[in-house]
């Protein structure tokens, strides 16, 4: 557990730094350049996407369309006093994905680098950040603990295997002993077999001679 919480730790120091640039830009949002911030995280675009919109949600009511989320009289007390419009996007890959969000303060007055709005957008983005790669650090902490339970519940499961493939080595040694004693019982009637028949055989020769040398003698008399 504690060098879960370590990974936790680290990674969080790690990517909290990464994230913490957040820099002005411009940026064509369904075909209209609007200026804006952004900010890029080391974290994948779906696990983004999926933080973002209920992020939005906390400031009104959002309508998102591949990417592009957009918030009518948002409410960001910090940027302006009065709602704002508010357009961002999102966009990434399996490793990295940029969040840009425009902060329209009315009538196409868009926060820009040096307005007194400044900061709080930029605080604004760098709050969510800090969730985000919070979220996705315990996450990725959750989901090695969940692979390192699996990879010990097989080492389990292979250390039963392996408890039983002993066991039936076992019998299979003790049926094999008792087969070898048999199979050398079975050596020893043979070879006694043998020496029998050897006895046998001379006996049964012996027979045979003297039944040959009788047949001859019988034969002999009658001449």
């Amino acid at each position: 557990m504690r060098t879960i919480l370590n990974f936790i730790l680290l990674t969080l120091l790690s990517l909290s730094t990464y994230a913490q640039t957040v820099y002005a830009t411009e940026q064509t949002v369904d075909k209209v350049k609007v200026p804006g911030l952004a900010l890029t995280l080391p974290i994948d675009e779906k696990s983004v996407d999926r933080e973002w919109e209920p992020f939005l949600r906390t400031l009104g009511r959002p309508n998102s369309s591949r990417g592009v989320y957009r918030v009518a009289n948002a409410d960001i007390r910090a940027i302006s006093a009065e709602p704002i419009n508010m357009v961002s996007e999102v966009k990434g890959n399996k490793t990295s994905t940029t969040v840009f969000a425009a902060f329209d303060l009315g009538s196409g007055n868009f926060v820009k680098s040096g307005d007194a709005a400044y900061a709080a957008a930029e605080t604004f983005l760098k709050d969510f950040a800090t969730k985000a790669v919070y979220n996705a650090t315990v996450r990725g902490a959750e989901d090695a603990l969940s692979e390192s339970q699996k990879n010990h519940q097989k080492m389990v499961q292979k250390g039963e295997r392996l408890q039983r493939d002993i066991e039936r080595n076992k019998r299979e040694k003790e049926k094999l002993l008792k087969n070898i004693d048999e199979n050398a019982k079975e050596l020893e009637q043979l070879t006694k077999d043998v020496a029998t028949n050897k006895t046998d055989q001379t006996t049964a020769l012996t027979d045979m001679d003297a039944k040959m040398k009788n047949v001859e003698t019988v034969k002999g008399k009658k001449q």
